[in-house]
């Protein structure tokens, strides 16, 4: 049992109110009320034609595939430094992921590798915020105009950062967000659809609800429900909806505790890497991030893991992250070999991610870098 934990859950008083309603009112299903509320609440922040929420992000992500009509053959870009959910979402309905590099700085996806990879058989992009830090937005929604691209985006860690002013999940046709127990905003298991496309709004209402109309018919719009279409139950319940809520309620509170975990280390460790020739995190201009991860990358394989086994020996669980896609036992069967992408193998090799979540004590941050401070990696 480790002291100090690489994620803690919060679910607070609020959140555990306003699910004892949901189970008081006795819709615990989905599309209630709290279902409602928590898709109008992120619309309305972020300016988006609808927002659905989902089992998951990654069934939003399947939800994205269905809606590009994908069939084999079809091709879709994505980085091969991100979660498998990514590129299984589309492969699922028959497309092929095509893998390209990401980014040094931020490890974000490179445009000029997704240029490069572009075909006659690409059908979209998908990008990956990562660590709630936005993609090169600007220069990607152009690739994608230009080559009348669809334009999807995985911000399953970045629900209200900002690009330029301008919230992520906002840029592309389509986005998905996570409500993941490890995420920011959290109701255990979860997502949403963000559809920013008014012509896709109706037919992501009738894939989420198993290929019917029946969204139509709750809102009185036809007088009985049928079969039209494709589709899955991807209704999230009620219950999650409502601690959602609570979750929404109360998320500055949220991020501006995450910020200052954030920061504190960014700024307290920024020494002892300079120092250890460690790297830590870059956020270039014009981009507003909401505290998600807090990585730091070591210089070698060997010198991360005796990083994480120190931490261990002190009770403190750093964890690394993404293992690059395209070496994976799928993705070799795609062509994928050693040296291909080496920002995305260096990264998967030498990144680990330090305990950040919202109960996560000023004593026990002291300790976790405290710790960190007194190692020495050459």
């Amino acid at each position: 049992m480790y002291k100090i934990p690489f994620n803690r859950a919060d679910i607070g008083s609020r959140d555990l109110a306003l699910l004892g309603e949901s189970i008081s009112a006795g819709h615990i299903s989905g599309n209630g009320p709290f279902t409602k509320r928590a898709e109008a609440e992120i619309s309305k922040v972020l300016g988006s034609h609808k927002t659905l929420l989902t089992t998951s992000c990654t069934h939003a992500l399947e939800m994205s595939a269905l809606l590009l009509n994908l069939k084999a053959g079809d091709e879709v870009i994505v980085p091969a430094f991100t979660f498998v959910s990514t590129a299984s979402a589309f492969m699922l309905y028959g497309a092929k992921p095509v893998f390209v590099d990401v980014r040094n700085d931020t490890l974000n996806i490179d445009p000029e590798a997704v240029e490069l990879a572009i075909t006659d058989r690409t059908r979209a992009i998908c990008v990956v915020h990562y660590g709630g830090v936005a993609c090169e937005m600007e220069t990607l929604s152009k690739i994608a105009k230009r080559h009348n691209l669809l334009l999807i985006e995985d911000n399953a860690h970045g629900l209200f950062a900002k690009y330029k002013g301008k919230y992520l999940g906002t840029f592309g046709s389509l986005a998905t967000q996570s409500f993941h127990e490890t995420k920011n905003i959290t109701c255990g298991e979860g997502g949403a659809l963000v559809v920013n496309d008014p012509q896709l709004v109706d037919r992501a209402e009738i894939l989420r609800e198993k290929g019917t109309d029946r969204t139509k018919f709750l809102r009185g719009q036809v007088d009985k429900y049928t079969w039209v279409d494709v589709g899955s139950s991807w209704v999230m319940s009620d219950l999650l909806a409502a601690i959602l809520c609570g979750q929404l309620e109360r998320a500055d509170d949220i991020y501006a505790k995450r910020m200052h975990i954030w920061n504190r280390y960014n700024s307290e460790l920024a020494k002892w890497a300079d120092h250890n020739n460690v790297i830590t995190p870059i956020v270039p201009d014009g981009c507003e991030h909401t505290g998600h991860v807090f990585f730091l990358r070591l210089a070698t394989g060997d010198s991360r893991d005796r990083f994480i086994s120190h931490l261990r020996d002190h009770g403190i669980l750093a964890v690394f992250h993404y293992q690059p896609l395209h070496l994976s036992t799928v993705g070799r069967t795609l062509g994928g070999r050693e040296g291909q992408f080496p920002v995305t193998e260096k990264a998967g090799d030498c990144l680990v991610r330090l305990p950040l979540f919202y109960t996560l004590t000023d004593t026990e941050q002291s300790f976790i870098i405290d710790t960190i401070q007194n190692i020495g990696l050459e």
